[in-house]
């Protein structure tokens, strides 16, 4: 009877034990691996996870996932200052349909996240977004492919949006393509009182039929400002596009040292109160070579457009 009573109370001991345990602790490193992944491992090296999502819901703030092979990771909404870092191992994708968005970043305004080697791609079935930054302190895009969203209605068809709502956020992009969207490659429009700063250095914007790059001050108070350098826009609707509306502080854009080629407009403005600045680039095989009030520093190479290469304004130097 004493031998029995002492089995229950070490069953009992053992179950309070199992509630009290504490939860997988989250790693500052995790790992994805599409031949080896499981989500129900922990996702460190020896026992990788299989998805983003997984990976990034078991990796501390501030830490980092990183691509072991090749393979597809499914969509991941990031949620604190993270990075997935793919170095060369092959393609580390993501898959976009129905709607959906590849990479959703909803993080705090105090978190930066980062992005290098990664795919995302649209297959149709409803179209989607590649990646939507809503809220956080910044963006890093480096080494990155961005094509074939498609869908032309709501955020859809768009392969890069930067919306930040009433927050200041800042994105870095490099070595970057984005291409074959069904209406624009990057969006840049923030909302409410948010502000933009971009930097945009060594990136290619093809075929995305609305524009390359759609630089958009409809919907905010807060300011706008992006700077391209060394970059391409070909095969666009508009190559380089900023608009603004009354009412609104107007977006400015820099272009320098860029080739913009055989679009609809090459460089365009829209609204009054938008700036683009063009200098040192190549502005060739476009239908309009300019629109709107286009700034030049006189340094460009206009020629071989459809509109008989009209100067745009030329900016006294100082």
């Amino acid at each position: 009877m004493r031998k029995l009573a002492s089995s229950l109370l070490m069953s009992t001991l053992l179950g309070l034990a199992l509630q009290i345990a504490p939860a997988q602790a989250q790693l500052a490193r995790t790992f994805v691996s599409a031949a080896t992944g499981n989500d129900a491992a922990n996702c460190d090296r020896p026992t990788p996870c299989r998805t983003f999502q997984h990976a990034h819901d078991n990796t501390l703030a501030l830490g980092e996932i990183t691509v072991l092979d090749p393979g597809g990771y499914g969509a991941v909404t990031i949620t604190k200052g993270i990075s997935i870092i793919n170095d060369g191992v092959g393609e580390g994708g993501v898959l976009v349909s129905g709607g959906a968005t590849g990479i959703t970043i909803s993080a705090p305004s105090t978190d930066a996240v980062s992005l290098r080697g990664i795919t995302v791609k649209g297959i149709g079935f409803g179209g989607g977004s590649g990646i939507w930054f809503k809220t956080g302190k910044s963006l890093t895009v480096e080494n990155c492919a961005i094509r074939n969203l498609t869908g032309n209605t709501g955020a859809n068809g768009i392969g890069m949006l930067f919306s930040p709502v009433s927050v200041a956020g800042k994105l870095a992009m490099t070595n970057t393509i984005i291409t074959d969207n069904d209406v624009e490659g990057l969006l840049v429009e923030p909302s409410g009182t948010g502000s933009v700063t971009a930097t945009i250095n060594r990136s290619e914007f093809y075929n995305n039929p609305f524009a390359g790059i759609n630089v958009l001050g409809d919907i905010t108070s807060g300011t706008i400002a992006v700077a391209v350098t060394d970059s391409v826009a070909g095969g666009n609707g508009d190559g380089f596009l900023v608009q603004s509306v009354p009412g609104h502080p107007g977006p400015t854009l820099m272009v320098a040292r860029s080739t913009i080629a055989f679009n609809n407009i090459g460089v365009i403005t829209s609204g009054a109160r938008a700036i683009l600045w063009l200098g040192q680039s190549t502005v060739t095989g476009n239908a309009l070579s300019t629109s709107g009030s286009v700034l030049s520093f006189g340094d460009n190479n206009i020629a071989g457009n459809a509109d008989g290469d009209p100067p745009p304004a030329t900016i006294a130097k100082k």
